[in-house]
């Protein structure tokens, strides 16, 4: 009764999720820890909202360690 597309449809879900609960981890990081000096902050924030998994990680392997780096958090 269940076949192939059924364990692939529950993968895909899981996957998903997944993917959401980064988007969203990703986005509050920048609303909170981004410093709001200049438009870093409106431009990621804006590129993370219409860009949603590309956006998430491409802030999350190029901006997020220079901002650590930076300031420290």
């Amino acid at each position: 009764m269940y076949g192939l597309f059924h364990f692939f449809g529950i993968g895909m879900n899981g996957l998903a999720s997944l993917a959401t609960i980064f988007w969203i981890w990703v986005l509050i990081d920048c609303l909170v820890k981004e410093p709001s000096d200049g438009n870093d902050k409106v431009a990621w924030t804006l590129f993370i909202l219409f860009a949603p998994l590309i956006g998430a990680l491409v802030y999350y392997f190029v901006r997020r360690p220079e901002r650590i780096k930076a300031v420290g958090h």
